[in-house]
């Protein structure tokens, strides 16, 4: 058994080697790749179950014992099918740097502040509408070292599960106006232009809360013409 998760435009996507996102080179393969059929636990059985979804999860201000410093936000929106309708009880995940573009990892040597407050991961499940809502800080943006005076645009990371191991989708949320946009050879990985706008939320004045946070919008279409570009 065998199931094919096409993609409509090569030009949607990133490719797997792109020569301006250096280490792309490293990690791509360069030999042809054999076919492995997908088993049937592969096509349908669970990725998580909804027990591992704790109330809480999806604020990431609140997760110590104090509030993270920086500008709170929130981000929400809904997971979509090619023919707009939505897809409940998907596994969404968040990961991100903190305000002064720090992320808790060891790997992390940006001589910027960790914050005790923020660890800045955060995970929800869609509802019956497909919505999803997360409490979190604006991250900033932090050097990379691709390039002379490399700096990636403040972005959210997105990981989100369906019901088999299979149906995972990896991307970036970006702020609107970034002017770092034209030097990012990651956001600019993806060729097609009104791709690239579909990783770029939107600022949400309806859903602001006033005094409070800021709300930015961003839907996730999985397929189709309209789908969201996706990391390979």
């Amino acid at each position: 058994m065998t199931l094919v998760y096409p993609r409509e435009s090569l030009r949607d996507h990133p490719p797997n080697d792109c020569p301006a996102y250096r280490s792309t080179s490293k990690r791509h393969p360069t030999k042809p790749l054999v076919i492995i059929p997908h088993t049937l636990s592969e096509l349908t059985g669970p990725v998580y179950g909804h027990e591992s979804v704790r109330p809480g999860d999806e604020d990431l201000t609140t997760q110590h014992k104090a509030e993270p410093l920086g500008e709170r936000i929130i981000v929400h929106g809904r997971v979509l099918d090619e023919d707009g309708r939505p897809v409940p009880n998907t596994l969404v995940e968040i990961w991100q740097a903190n305000a002064c573009g720090r992320y808790v990892h060891v790997w992390d040597k940006h001589p910027a502040p960790l914050d005790p407050n923020f660890t800045g991961a955060g995970r929800t499940a869609t509802d019956k509408n497909g919505y999803y809502r997360f409490v979190t800080i604006k991250p900033g943006a932090y050097p990379w070292g691709n390039h002379p005076n490399a700096w990636r645009p403040a972005h959210i990371h997105f990981s989100l599960f369906g019901h088999s191991f299979l149906s995972r989708l990896v991307t970036q949320m970006y702020f609107p106006g970034d002017p770092l946009f034209p030097f990012d050879p990651i956001f600019n990985s993806v060729p097609d232009e009104k791709a690239r706008a579909r990783m770029i939320s939107a600022f949400d004045l309806q859903e602001t809360v006033p005094e409070w946070a800021l709300a930015y919008k961003f839907d996730i279409v999985l397929r189709g013409r309209n789908a969201t570009p996706t990391e390979t």
